[in-house]
């Protein structure tokens, strides 16, 4: 589980601050990889100066200082090549303008010229003289005939003649993802100086919208492919169970109205580097047999094929293999189990990878959900599919159970063995379609598991929630865990997305962050929970009790007030800065809850601190101001529709009522 006093000691600066915590000394991280107080929102490297570098998410493979700032004013000139895509070059221009550059003239490569006293920027295809030279002459070492797919170079200098920033990348998702960095690399009017090489260690990274409730709304899913692009996740898996054309009626085409919203998602997903993966979940009616039950899948797959999408999947996951769907099956692969359904499987599947990926120009190797997906045991099933089907296929795996506490390299390389090939990890986090996960939010960090599973995985996808843009808290840390994921720390980039949401305020990431924390709860299956709640709040508790039992009673009160009040006013600071309105669909609910939770803890305080005063009058009213707001609390649910499972919103439970319950009996 979660080391506590490394938890705290991952916490932004500014949000220690005002909780009062003491900072943990410096000089690292802690042994479970959370940096401590003073190195976060800097990443360390051997730069010729002390100053810490600014803070990249995902965190660069390699990353040096490079001098001063370079200054953003006045005339810019930037050069790109043709493999620039124009959402690159569009984001170079408006990261320039945010910045506070002047007028900006955008040229083609060959047009590049020395311009003294303007900010150059070169963006271009690496190996090529122009983009090398720029490179070199902003401080790089050239670039590297290996960089990985996806990769790039960035270097940043100052010069007596004008600042000089060039990305070289790898191919135009490379050009794309420098481009990226570039905007973290911005403040006000300046640029930080740096030298990176950079490139992910997995090949696939991202989300797969595959729970069970109500599926995202088209703004919902353009805004997180456009969320993606900025965190360098690649991948998007379209299969929302409860989408009837994905699964119960997987033979119907899409409605023309549907089908162009599909349309626009897939250009939503090119323009932002995303690779838009359709998913068909037929197993639970299909006919394996029936030459009419593969055509229709096959015309499926054609239809998406026609709007632009380039990679698919099969997913026959939560079927039964008790019993067929039609007697042809019967007659073809003897009584139902676990081998004679592998074997159908087998034959569906190779014959859409040979059949229709093959034939198609651009396609990518097919994906498939088998139907024993959560474990590493060697069955009859497993076996069939490990030897027969094609092995360009992709397996996906969710770990050693449904929702896996932790995910470890000695696991995936077991599961890559009984599948004979490495597989594509569908992490069932932070999803919340299953009972224990009523009223909550999932809103850790992503966390448990294990640096190095790159060198045994295809790459990762996180299941999210219902709930599209309060997922992003935990997308966020997929995304960085799965393009490096020996320098991943989970804290630390949890805080970075509380402040991408809070558009950089202090105020409103330091509520956020508290809000988080009273949402830190994932449970299991079995309902344990893998992450514990509200550690933080836990951890201040805790205190509270040890100062109030020595008898300094006013010191406890005085210790724990603040966080209190912080609570209390979170709805309101998270409501005036986070401008995402969809983010504030998603947590209404949660927010009403918490105003009354906050309020039901100050209150509480306030009670304690008239007891302390001699007015035991008094604190009883504020005891019993307490009792009615969390009474009122209790019924604010989830929102009707929404969510697989519903009920009463979850706030810090187990640890905050605890409290508010315990609280009115403390004796003076």
């Amino acid at each position: 589980m979660v080391n506590l006093s490394a938890y705290v000691a991952g916490l932004s600066a500014s949000l220690l601050a005002v909780m009062g915590v003491a900072g943990a000394p410096s000089g690292g991280a802690s042994s479970d990889g959370i940096p401590s107080r003073a190195d976060r929102g800097a990443v360390k490297g051997d730069a010729s100066t002390d100053d810490a570098l600014p803070a990249i998410t995902p965190v660069p493979q390699q990353m040096t200082g490079n001098g001063r700032e370079l200054s953003v004013r006045g005339r810019v000139q930037v050069a790109v090549d043709e493999n620039v895509s124009d959402p690159a070059r569009d984001l170079v221009v408006s990261t320039l303008r945010a910045a506070g550059a002047g007028s900006i003239d955008v040229v083609g490569l060959d047009r590049l010229r020395d311009r003294p006293g303007w900010l150059t920027v070169v963006v271009g295809t690496a190996g090529k003289p122009s983009v090398d030279d720029a490179l070199r002459d902003a401080g790089a070492a050239g670039s590297d005939p290996e960089l990985p797919a996806e990769g790039y170079v960035l270097a940043s200098k100052e010069r007596r003649t004008g600042g000089l920033v060039a990305i070289g990348g790898a191919d135009r998702d490379g050009i794309y993802y420098g481009v990226q960095t570039l905007r973290q690399l911005v403040t006000d009017q300046a640029i930080a100086a740096v030298s990176i090489t950079d490139y992910p260690l997995m090949r696939l990274r991202g989300s797969i919208e595959g729970f069970y409730g109500s599926p995202w709304t088209h703004d919902e899913r353009m805004d997180q492919l456009a969320f993606y692009g900025d965190i360098k996740a690649n991948t998007y898996i379209y299969a929302p169970k409860d989408d009837p054309y994905h699964r119960d009626q997987w033979r119907e085409p899409y409605p023309a109205d549907l089908q162009a919203q599909l349309g626009e998602l897939v250009q939503q997903a090119l323009d932002h580097h995303v690779r838009f993966t359709f998913a068909v979940s037929p197993g639970v009616s299909i006919c394996y047999s029936d030459p009419a039950d593969v055509q229709a899948l096959l015309a499926k797959l054609q239809a998406m094929y026609e709007l632009g999408v380039r990679s698919f999947s099969i997913a026959l996951d939560d079927i039964s293999y008790q019993e067929w769907n039609c007697a042809a099956d019967q007659q073809t692969y003897g009584d139902p189990s676990p081998a004679a359904a592998g074997q159908a499987q087998v034959d569906l599947l190779n014959r859409v990878q040979q059949e229709f990926v093959d034939a198609r120009d651009g396609a990518n190797p097919l994906q498939f959900v088998p139907t024993e997906y959560g474990d590493v045991e060697d069955t009859p099933y497993k076996q069939v599919i490990r030897e027969q089907l094609d092995e360009r296929v992709e397996v996906m795996w969710t770990g050693t159970d449904v929702v896996p506490p932790s995910i470890s390299v000695d696991e995936a390389a077991a599961a890559a063995e009984v599948w004979g090939r490495k597989v594509f990890i569908w992490d069932n986090y932070p999803v919340n379609d299953f009972w224990w996960t009523t009223g909550r939010l999932l809103m850790a960090p992503y966390a448990e598991r294990e640096a190095g599973l790159h060198t045994q995985v295809s790459g990762i996808v996180l299941n999210p929630m219902n709930q599209a843009s309060a997922s992003k808290v935990a997308l966020f840390g997929g995304a960085d865990f799965g393009w490096n994921d020996g320098a991943y720390q989970p804290y630390r980039t949890w805080e970075v997305a509380a402040r991408y949401l809070a558009g950089g305020d202090d105020a409103t990431t330091e509520a956020l962050l508290a809000f988080f924390d009273l949402q830190h709860r994932a449970p299991l299956f079995s309902g344990e929970p893998w992450q514990p709640p509200a550690p933080e709040l836990d951890r201040r508790l805790t205190e509270f009790r040890a100062t109030w039992d020595d008898g300094d009673h006013q010191q406890a009160l005085d210790d724990l007030r603040p966080y209190a009040e912080l609570l209390a006013t979170a709805p309101e600071i998270i409501g005036d800065g986070v401008a995402d309105p969809l983010f504030h669909d998603d947590v209404g609910p949660w927010m009403e809850s918490l105003t009354l939770w906050g309020g039901a803890f100050v209150a509480t305080l306030d009670g304690l601190q008239a007891r302390l005063d001699g007015d035991e009058g008094r604190a009883e009213q504020h005891f019993a101001d307490a009792a009615d707001s969390i009474e009122a609390a209790g019924e604010i649910e989830t929102i009707p529709g929404e969510t697989r499972t519903e009920g009463v919103i979850q706030m810090g439970d187990g640890v905050l009522d605890v409290f508010l319950a315990e609280a009115p009996q403390l004796g003076m």
